[in-house]
């Protein structure tokens, strides 16, 4: 019995060491916190670096992405929201409340030309099996759903800038101070001599070329 309850303590203990030590701690807005990345999923091959901010306020989640390196910023201008931007060049957050692997999460994509991705995944396997089930439920109006976004080409710089706001009300989750979440972060890269193959990259590793593994997500604390 001593020796049950001195291990009962040390899981204890290590899980919340665990739980305190997310990949991503993001704080109130002014403050931000960043992260990047430079690789290719699932070959760890070089990537473009990608920068990614986030902050919250108590109504909505503070998203900055800033594609470097880049050389084509290429898009097709017919797309409009909730197009396949994705076939193209796009940043991406996926993103869950709570700290499980998600079946139902959020995706958000932007492209050079300001359009973005506006959706909720059903993915039950947690990773996009074949044969199961796999779907879409559309932000049809995400403008007048409270989003923002405002892209901004820098050719000379080789480098484009989306600033975004995406509302907490989405996830039930206002006031979010103190919750978990779990998030993963994504770049394609193409042009008009590679397209319509990718350059893949990411911030979590998939393991595999399927941006939709959520084991993979990493963890995110509001602070």
């Amino acid at each position: 019995m001593r020796t049950f309850a001195s291990l009962s303590v040390l899981s204890l203990a290590l899980g919340i060491a665990i739980a305190s030590n997310p990949d991503l701690k993001v704080p109130q807005c002014p403050s931000k916190v960043s992260t990047q990345f430079t690789t290719q999923i699932p070959s760890g091959a070089a990537c473009p670096q990608t920068k990614i901010e986030l902050c919250y306020t108590n109504t909505a989640l503070n998203l900055v992405f800033t594609a470097l390196g880049e050389t084509n910023f290429y898009f097709d201008p017919k797309q409009t929201t909730n197009g396949n931007i994705w076939e193209y060049e796009v940043m991406e957050a996926f993103i869950s409340k709570g700290s499980d692997d998600p079946q139902t999460y959020f995706e958000y994509e932007v492209s050079p030309n300001n359009v973005t991705f506006n959706a909720f995944i059903f993915n039950p396997s947690r990773v996009r099996k074949a044969n199961t089930p796999f779907d879409h439920a559309y932000i049809a109006e995400p403008f007048s759903d409270g989003f923002t976004v405002n892209t901004v080409l820098d050719k000379p710089g080789k480098k484009w800038t989306s600033h975004s706001t995406i509302p907490l009300a989405l996830f039930n989750g206002e006031k979010p101070r103190g919750t978990s979440w779990r998030m993963n972060f994504f770049r394609t890269v193409t042009g008009p001599d590679t397209f319509p193959n990718q350059q893949l990259c990411g911030w979590k590793n998939t393991g595999q070329a399927n941006f939709h593994i959520t084991p993979a997500f990493g963890t995110v604390e509001f602070i």
